[in-house]
């Protein structure tokens, strides 16, 4: 088999495994800080309960995709090594900003968050939670501000045969930066909306004790979601134009395209500049799955009677929509990439370039284990997810107050 199509396998593989932990880890870090922020401010346990059950689902996730993502970071010096030789001084400063967010602050935050239960004040909690969350929507920006400039380079020059970021300000203000962000973040939010309402449903469908409460994150969930698919929608389509402008053969061969082939013909000899059937298969399916997705509007009248809740089939369709947006978010990163394509740098650097001097076989074994791998990760990930989801919100293991000692206290020695 080809090496380079190996290549691309693996980081397709590996990067859509990773990117399914990372929507979800957004979007419930989104509906935790707002419930954990009602608890502190209104001190009813309905909140207290509801931060616990769906905080311990959010740690499982966490702590598993930070794994995915530590594999997965191992391609670019194992795969890609032409890319970071070549675009490395630009792509790895926000790469790096990210890797400072996401491994220092946002993990410190979140340790004590999750050993800070009954240890801090209250206001000292929550402030560890918007820690947790800033810093995670900050790692998102970053990785996006990176993809970005793959997408359309901009803010550097070359020389000697290397890329040097040259204009840091450019990469923030990138055309192909604000839109798909927006995208990104809206779809994780769509993500954690659908997650807790399918969740709640279920459990409303099993007649858990527990109606009130899961009533509640039903009614989260379902106001987040459909709140989410109208900016998924707005972010999507407003990126038309954006893209047309920075990628004129991503979505047709018009009088630029046309234009700037001849030019990379000159530049890089001839070739097939365009992208491969698959980007836009994807992102038609993509668009009916966001469509779909805006129906969750009509599961609204959920929000205001109890008798609507207690009909199983409304219920049933919640759960049932679980699957879309991962699918979708799967369908849209993969338009994004495979677009781009037959560039890793758009116009700058060929995917066939980028790609690492060795042989077929050892990609292939390194496919076949970095595959395997995060596959088990992802598998472990939701059996986890499932079983504790599963148990419902009677005592969750997070923030469990400490069971008395039964050891007899000892007298605190006298210092003086």
């Amino acid at each position: 088999m080809d090496t380079l199509l190996l290549a691309r396998l693996q980081f397709a593989t590996t990067t859509s495994i990773h990117f399914l932990f990372v929507v979800v880890t957004l979007g419930l870090v989104t509906l935790l800080v707002g419930m954990q922020t009602a608890w502190v401010l209104t001190g009813n346990p309905k909140w207290e309960r509801l931060t616990r059950y769906w905080g311990q689902l959010y740690v499982i996730n966490y702590v598993l995709g930070i794994a995915t993502g530590i594999v997965m970071e191992f391609q670019f010096g194992l795969n890609w090594s032409g890319l970071s030789r070549y675009v490395g001084n630009v792509f790895g400063a926000p790469l790096a900003i990210e890797t400072l967010v996401a491994f220092f602050l946002e993990s410190t935050f979140l340790g004590m968050w999750i050993f800070g239960w009954h240890r801090l004040r209250k206001g000292v909690h929550l402030a560890l939670l918007w820690g947790v969350a800033l810093t995670a929507y900050a790692s998102a920006f970053w990785i996006m501000v990176a993809n970005s400039w793959l997408q359309n380079p901009v803010g550097y020059e070359v020389r000697d045969g290397i890329a040097h970021l040259t204009d840091f300000g450019a990469l923030l203000t990138n055309p192909s930066l604000g839109m798909a962000f927006g995208h990104v973040v809206s779809a994780a939010l769509l993500v954690g909306g659908i997650l807790m309402a399918a969740v709640s449903a279920w459990h409303l469908i099993r007649r858990t004790p527990d109606f009130l409460l899961f009533r509640t994150s039903l009614r989260i969930g379902l106001v987040t979601a459909a709140l989410a698919i109208t900016l998924v929608q707005g972010f999507g389509f407003a990126q038309f134009g954006a893209v047309g402008s920075v990628q004129p053969t991503k979505f047709g061969q018009g009088p630029e395209a046309q234009a700037l082939v001849a030019e990379w013909t000159a530049r890089f000899g001839p070739g097939d500049y365009a992208p491969p059937v698959l980007a836009n298969v994807g992102l038609g399916f993509m668009i009916l799955i966001g469509l779909a997705l805006g129906c969750v509007w009509l599961l609204l009248p959920l929000l205001f009677r109890d008798w609507i809740i207690r009909l199983r089939f409304p219920l049933w369709l919640t759960l049932l929509a679980l699957p879309l947006p991962f699918v979708a978010v799967i369908l849209g990163w993969i338009a994004r990439e495979v677009g781009r394509q037959p560039w890793v740098a758009y116009g700058l650097l060929p995917t066939e370039q980028a790609v690492s001097p060795v042989g077929a076989p050892v990609m292939l074994t390194s496919l076949i284990g970095f595959s395997l791998l995060l596959g088990t990760l992802a598998v472990t990930n939701w059996v986890l997810l499932a079983r504790h989801a599963a148990r419902g919100a009677a005592d969750p293991a997070l923030g469990r107050p400490p069971a008395p000692s039964s050891e007899p206290t000892r007298p605190e020695p006298a210092l003086f």
